[in-house]
């Protein structure tokens, strides 16, 4: 393990925006059919009618309540995420659509995005969905594999999931199909032939997410068994060549697009941009010129709608320490294919680059990025031990 190189000076400097970055907007619906065993988002299972217009309501409040921290500024993108979002019915979407363009400043352009599943009943809603205005679908497939959705606890099957898709294609120029690899019993044969199944869907967008086993899951209660490291690293491999053969783009560490068709709202959070987070357990990232702060929501969705409806839905906050903003840029920044422009970490972190220039000539050295005064990439072997290289910029211990 390489040396860890302190920030001295970064412990008592200054956090000097020069500008404000883009602003997205992220919405958690907090419900779904069934937990998964490997998830570990904050999802509840809906064991009985969803309280929808409660929910509705508190998301406006939630909204009402943070305006003051981004007054003016314009919002980029909206991502409804969960639990699954497709759950709720187009009437409710529509609703919080509505509250949101009655309060915030969307561009002409703004990417809005709905997470689904491709169970029968949400498919049938994705017309409506598009009707609204949401732009952009993610349908969590996972897999093709029937034995493998079985394993991961999935509730639709292979008919459904090809059913989705082409209820996709008809409403939706732009979605995205969320794959995993390196699941339970997985082969190197079936890993390939989901990406296969996945290409000949013609997505404009691709995710392709290694399993792992978080705390708190099921899975970390009684883990499966599951490929070994090098059988996965191969899985990954031959995931990137066959969508490079196929023409998407590799533009973060799991995700590929066709040419002109990366999810700018996750582009927002990997550039390290400002995001407001609104519902149960919703985490924000927010800047003003001279501070840069977290804040999280209460995460049960009942005592979020009680605290919400209170006008106080936000459980903490706290601002991030000038010590900390060299690791909480690389930890995003670093994800991206292509790298990014130098000046970037000064124009989102408000410190001077010269901060983290030892850092950046050890992992240079070390070979996990390659950099000149313009523009930092990493290299493969960088993409490879991503955790060596973020080790790298943490700060020295206070």
């Amino acid at each position: 393990m390489p040396t860890l190189l302190p920030i001295p000076s970064a412990r008592h400097a200054q956090v000097a925006l020069p500008a404000l970055p883009p602003l997205a907007l992220y919405v958690h619906i907090p419900w779904c059919v069934r937990k998964c065993p490997y998830c570990d988002f904050n999802s509840h299972e809906a064991r009985a009618d969803l309280p929808e217009q409660r929910y509705v309501a508190a998301l406006t409040a939630d909204l009402e309540h943070a305006l003051p921290l981004v007054w003016g500024r314009r919002v980029y993108s909206v991502f409804f995420g969960g639990g699954t979002p497709s759950l709720l019915s187009a009437r409710a979407l529509g609703e919080i659509l509505s509250a949101i363009r009655s309060r915030l400043p969307l561009t002409p352009d703004a990417e809005i995005t709905l997470e689904a599943n491709p169970g029968t009943m949400e498919a049938r809603k994705f017309a409506d969905f598009r009707a609204l205005g949401i732009n952009r679908l993610s349908l969590g497939i996972q897999s093709f594999d029937p034995p493998l959705l079985k394993a991961l606890g999935r509730i639709h099957d292979e008919r459904q999931a090809r059913a989705a898709i082409e209820m996709a294609h008809a409403s939706f120029e732009t979605f995205n199909l969320d794959l995993m690899y390196g699941l339970p019993g997985q082969t190197a044969a079936q890993a390939e032939a989901d990406i296969r199944a996945a290409i000949e869907s013609a997505p404009t967008h691709v995710s392709a997410y290694h399993l792992t086993i978080e705390p708190n899951t099921y899975f970390h209660r009684y883990p499966p068994r599951v490929p070994d490291e090098d059988a996965c690293a191969a899985m990954q491999e031959r995931t990137e060549a066959l969508l490079a053969q196929a023409g998407f783009t590799h533009y973060e560490t799991s995700a590929f697009a066709r040419p002109g068709r990366e999810c700018r709202h996750n582009l927002n959070y990997w550039r390290f941009g400002d995001y407001l987070g609104i519902g149960a357990g919703a985490h924000s990232k927010l800047s003003q010129r001279e501070r840069i702060f977290r804040q999280a929501r209460y995460k049960h969705p009942r005592d979020y709608m009680d605290r919400a409806l209170e006008g106080r839905p936000v459980q903490e906050q706290h601002d991030i320490a000038a010590a900390d903003l060299p690791f909480e840029f690389m930890m995003n920044a670093a994800r991206l294919i292509q790298g990014f422009p130098a000046r970037l970490f000064q124009e989102r972190t408000g410190l001077p680059m010269a901060l983290a220039w030892k850092q950046l000539d050890s992992a240079a050295a070390l070979g996990l990025i390659e950099r000149d005064r313009e523009h930092i990439v990493p290299t493969l072997r960088g993409q490879r031990f991503l955790n060596d290289l973020l080790q790298l910029f943490l700060p020295a211990q206070r």
